[in-house]
């Protein structure tokens, strides 16, 4: 896929280009600032079902009745939701499923919350430990081909799967602008 951002503003509307290409009909989400014009795509466009979560697990077994009713899927959460879906995981490994996400960071450069930090600063140690293959995106240009590569592994392999969205990327927030 030659989609690439060529700045911070575009690389939402090109990831959203990305799920059309890979066919993916379902996004599940917790409302995230940093998912928020992605998310706001996928909620206009009629072929996709945009669901908003109470918690992140609710996602993994969103994903996996997506896949066997053979539609694809895609959860979008922040770093502090993937200590959420943990145990979650399980289900996608035991069950060879497809489980892509799009994980945007806190708790890394610049954060400004402390209990943003520990989970941020695990993350990808924690994925990786619960069988996921983790890719990372520190800058805007590599947010696209990197979430191509994570996506077409866990279509092509039956994994999870994570892009993590580096928090360079997003920017830091301040405190009063969470």
């Amino acid at each position: 896929m030659d989609v690439a951002p060529s700045d911070t503003a575009t690389w939402p509307d090109a990831l959203f280009d990305l799920l059309k290409a890979h066919q993916v009909r379902q996004v599940a989400f917790v409302p995230d600032a940093g998912h928020s014009r992605l998310i706001r795509r996928c909620q206009a466009d009629p072929s996709i079902k945009a669901i908003s979560l109470t918690t992140e697990e609710e996602g993994m077994g969103l994903l996996l009745g997506a896949w066997l009713g053979g539609e694809r899927g895609v959860l979008l959460m922040q770093s502090s939701g993937v200590g959420n879906c943990i145990n979650m995981l399980s289900l996608s490994i035991l069950h060879r499923t497809p489980m892509p996400m799009l994980v945007t960071m806190r708790g890394d450069f610049g954060e400004f919350n402390p209990a943003q930090v520990p989970m941020g600063n695990a993350t990808q140690a924690v994925l990786e430990a619960m069988g996921t293959l983790v890719r990372r995106a520190d800058h805007a240009e590599d947010i696209v081909p990197t979430a191509d590569a994570t996506l077409r592994l866990a279509f092509n392999t039956f994994r999870p799967t994570a892009t993590l969205i580096g928090q360079r990327v997003l920017g830091a927030k301040t405190f009063g602008k969470e």
